[in-house]
Parts: C-alpha cells; structure tokens; sequence
C-alpha cells in the first residue's frame, strides 16, 4: 500500500515547471524554410542591378576578346557608398549609372556623390531605378524617379533613365503579376518617362526573366535601349523585339566597382545617346 504525500507531489512538479515551460515555448528544431519576410530576405531599398543573376542564371565566364569597338561602364548603387572615380577613370571607365530610387519609398543616400562625381572626373552617367511592380504602379514611379534624380537634361553627358526590371528579391520572381500585367506596368513607366524628360528610358533585363515574366514580349525593341544582363562570354539570346544590346552588363566582380559593363559600340556612341 503507497501513502500519498502531498507535500513531496507539490516540490516535483514546482521544479520540473519551469523545464517544461523553456521547451513548450522553445523554437522546434526543425521549424522549415523562412518566409518571404524572413532573415535571408534582404531590406527594402536594398536592391540593385543584377543581384538576381548569379542566383537565376548563372555565371559563365568573362567576355571573350573582340575586335568589335566596346566602351567600358560601371552601375552603382548605395552598396558601393562613395566611389573611387578618378580610378575608375584611369583604368578606363568613360560612362557610370548610379542607383536613385526603388519603388516609391527609396533614394539612395549615396546618389549625389556616385551622380555628380561620376560627371566631375569626365565620365557621361545617368541614373536607374529599381522597378517594384507590386507596390504602385508604372506611372507612379515614373514620376518618383524622375522627381528624386531620374530625369534627362542636353549636355551631352547625361545618359537617358533607364529602368531596371528584373526577380523579385523580396518575393515571388514576377511580383505577383500575370504575364500581360507586367507588360502593362512596364509600358505604364515608360510612357510616363518619356512624357515627363522626352527621351525613351533604357531597359534594364535578363533573357530568362524577361520571357518568364512578360512571355518574351517584343513590344519595346524599337524604341528602348536594351541592356541586357548575362554573366558570360556572350550575351547570348536576347529578348523578343531587340536586335542589338546596348548595354551588356557582363559581371559583379570587377575592379574597383564589382558591376561592369559594355556599350556596344565606341565612345561617340555613347555620347549620340547621351545627345538623343
């Protein structure tokens, strides 16, 4: 026969309580993949040209040598902070684009210092801004962009806006929008662009994402400039509509800068698109 002893019960279960109360609010071990808000998801503003290419399409090399006239270029944003230019100018870089906004709740701090010291050392530049579909519309940020560093003036050394439209690093590759929708938004902030500073802006893209988020559509070729993203030997296909790249934007780990480019074609080129 057991006897009951109260008091014994009482001092056990007072001393496995706070054990039990650390576990049941412990995290499981195993707790899954982070949501889209979670840790590996990078900070809104934080965006910039490229980021999603190494991810989605790889990286393949460096350019092969040409005998074709190329004039070298580099693209910043607020990752760089203050840029070396007179560097970049020696090693010969004639044309920059600095980040200046994303969507309608970002500009670059840096903006100023990559813009105008870009110009100070020679350079032609212009600015870009980072395109988030989901949060307003193509107008919308058309208008932000242009308000906050985007727009064009005729000296001859500013660079046409140009629009960067690439993943989602904060979400669904696409933004969440059907094929015909993106093409829309895109169509949106190009007309708005060239109605508020007269030129037609760039087209910042890669192949892939461009056929996987507007189903290749070739609506644009003939009036935007296309700088096309692809770390390789070559540019490879480009998107419907486009018979020649512009701009070819070949790596993330260059000298001085990690985003190097390509204008195809001699520094005269650059400037006739700088002129309009």
């Amino acid at each position: 026969m057991r006897v009951h002893r109260p008091g014994l019960l009482r001092r056990c279960l007072t001393a496995l309580l706070p054990t039990a109360l650390s576990l049941a609010f412990a995290a499981p071990a195993s707790a899954g993949p982070a949501s889209p808000a979670g840790a590996d998801t990078p900070a809104r503003g934080s965006a910039h040209m490229g980021m999603g290419v190494p991810v989605h399409d790889g990286v393949h090399g460096l350019p092969r040598d040409s005998r074709a006239a190329r004039t070298e270029g580099v693209d910043v944003s607020s990752h760089q902070g203050d840029v070396a230019w007179p560097t970049l100018w020696s090693s010969g870089v004639k044309w920059a684009y600095a980040k200046a906004t994303e969507g309608t709740y970002y500009t670059n701090p840096y903006f100023a210092q990559q813009y105008k010291g870009s110009y100070a050392v020679g350079m032609i530049r212009g600015a870009y801004h980072f395109a988030t579909p989901d949060t307003s519309s193509g107008a919308t940020q058309a208008d932000y962009f242009v308000d906050h560093g985007g727009g064009w003036s005729r000296d001859g050394r500013t660079l046409p806006g140009a629009l960067d439209i690439e993943w989602n690093p904060y979400g669904a590759a696409c933004y969440g929008k059907t094929r015909s929708a993106m093409v829309t938004w895109i169509r949106g902030f190009l007309n708005q662009y060239k109605a508020r500073t007269g030129r037609d802006a760039v087209i910042y893209t890669a192949t892939s994402w461009w056929t996987q988020c507007t189903g290749n559509y070739a609506g644009f070729g003939t009036s935007n400039p296309l700088w096309i993203a692809r770390y390789a030997s070559t540019v490879g296909t480009l998107p419907a509509g486009w018979t020649h790249h512009t701009m070819w934007q070949y790596t993330s780990t260059g000298p001085t800068v990690g985003d190097h480019n390509r204008f195809n074609g001699a520094l005269d080129r650059v400037q006739a698109l700088a002129h309009g």
